[in-house]
């Protein structure tokens, strides 16, 4: 292909694989064409009457999508876990699509990394394994060392994906369009636009990158949380090389001691509210494969295509929240939720909206050793809740969810899920406030400045 011929180091090609018309429009036959005839009969179902069909429904999607592979994948997964940015049925169909793309063959890689890094890249390397390690939606992983004999993993994006984002991200588009139609309780559009920046972030290896620089920076001096080291001269905006670090699935220590799963959990949470607390940064893809454990249970943090990174006021009106939950300060509560960018928001809808936050906050709240959610299996997790909200938003909205909120609550979410996984039970009040302590939202937003500064984080306009 075209897009693989040699080019200059370091430049990828990346002019070349720029987004092609020719790309989205066989993007768009291949999405639409099941998409579009689900939309057509949706739209006529609503029309009838017909609000039963929406499990048939759901489970057509989830077999349109099924066959293709690179973004709608990972798109899928995405609002799936997002509570209510789609009808339940459709975000339990959509739960069970599989990220896991077939990989790139050896022929077909050997021309990618020399379009990448120029026609002597295999020099560069003391070993690359030909057979990929994982393969996911945008790209795959192999392993390698270095000429010092350092063991590496070497991400590798897979062609035309700037073309596959863009026409995908149209027939996500449609995908909410649908449920607005159906069940406008909920209006989506600023979650379709939050989904968006951020799955084309993902695209730029070198942001990554800097985002894992970031990281490295911020647990330099924790040893329970190991951030993989980037290989500056052999990484372009489409390949990005960094240190392997070895660990194992974190699922594969669920029959481990209480105490040992609990030391897992308890990296995990300063994993990601540490960041957020002092740097109004988050982890937002709660995706299992994205840590592995060690065996002195400290986390390997392995992805960092979706980071996202909050206003200071944004961070603060979390804090807000929670202590207006804390002390049943309802203006207090109204005055973060306008913090977090609601608007319009009437004293019923601040006691909606203060539902699904006691069930967020549930665990921060209560001062005990507890798991996450008494009772409550990782399938389960927030549903119950959710369908409440949104059962008392149909006759009280429309509510337009702001776009920070999106991963936000995410994230949370699938931070929880990992909790139940591992079975710990934890003082989650004690770890949330020992992050929270002396919180100040001007000094927060002194040191994320320095610190995007100093990894080389693109700074918002």
């Amino acid at each position: 292909m075209s897009d693989d011929a040699p080019s200059p180091p370091g430049k990828g090609g990346r002019d070349r694989e720029a987004n092609r018309l020719g790309r989205r429009f066989q993007r768009y036959a291949q999405v639409g064409a099941g998409v579009g005839g689900i939309a057509a009969r949706a739209a006529g179902a609503r029309l009838l009457g017909l609000d039963q069909a929406d499990g048939r429904m759901a489970r057509d999607l989830k077999t349109a999508l099924g066959g293709l592979k690179g973004p709608i994948m990972k798109v899928a997964q995405m609002i799936a876990t997002i509570p209510e940015a789609v009808p339940a049925d459709f975000a339990s169909e959509l739960s069970q699509l599989q990220s896991a793309a077939p990989p790139m063959g050896w022929p077909f890689v050997k021309r990618r990394m020399r379009a990448e890094l120029g026609a002597g890249w295999e020099s560069r390397f003391a070993t690359f394994e030909r057979e990929a390690a994982a393969a996911a939606s945008l790209g795959q992983v192999h392993r390698a060392a270095s000429l010092d004999g350092a063991p590496l993993a070497v991400k590798l994006q897979y062609p035309d994906m700037q073309s596959a984002v863009d026409a995908d991200l149209n027939q996500l588009g449609v995908v909410f369009s649908i449920h607005r139609r159906m069940d406008p309780a909920i209006d989506t559009r600023e979650i379709y636009a939050e989904i968006g920046e951020r799955l084309r972030e993902e695209l730029d290896y070198l942001r990554e990158a800097a985002h894992m620089r970031l990281y490295a920076d911020i647990f330099s001096d924790d040893p329970r949380i190991a951030v993989p080291r980037v290989v500056e001269e052999l990484t372009t905006k489409r390949l990005l090389t960094m240190s392997w670090l070895d660990g194992k699935p974190l699922l594969s220590f669920r029959d481990r001691s209480l105490d040992e799963r609990n030391r897992i959990a308890e990296a995990m949470f300063a994993a990601w509210w540490m960041p957020f607390s002092r740097y109004g940064v988050i982890h937002g893809d709660p995706h299992l494969g994205n840590y592995s454990v060690r065996e002195d249970f400290g986390i390997n943090l392995l992805d960092y295509g979706c980071i996202r990174i909050f206003p200071p006021a944004f961070v603060a009106g979390v804090v807000e929240l929670y202590r207006a939950l804390e002390t049943d300060d309802r203006d207090r509560a109204a005055a973060a939720y306008e913090h977090w960018g609601f608007r319009n928001l009437s004293g019923e809808l601040i006691d909606v909206l203060n539902v699904w936050a006691r069930f967020i906050y549930a665990p921060l709240l209560d001062d005990r050793v507890r798991s996450v959610a008494d009772g409550i299996g990782p399938g389960e997790y927030g549903r119950k809740e959710a369908f409440g909200v949104h059962k008392r938003l149909r006759e009280l909205g429309p509510v337009t969810p702001p776009r920070e909120f999106v991963f936000m609550d995410r994230a949370a979410i699938g931070l929880g899920s990992v909790f139940l996984h591992l079975g710990a039970e934890l003082n989650f009040h004690t770890l949330f406030n020992e992050t929270i302590e002396a919180f100040d939202a001007a000094e927060l937003d002194k040191r994320q400045k320095a610190a995007l500064k100093k990894a080389g984080v693109p700074l918002a306009a």
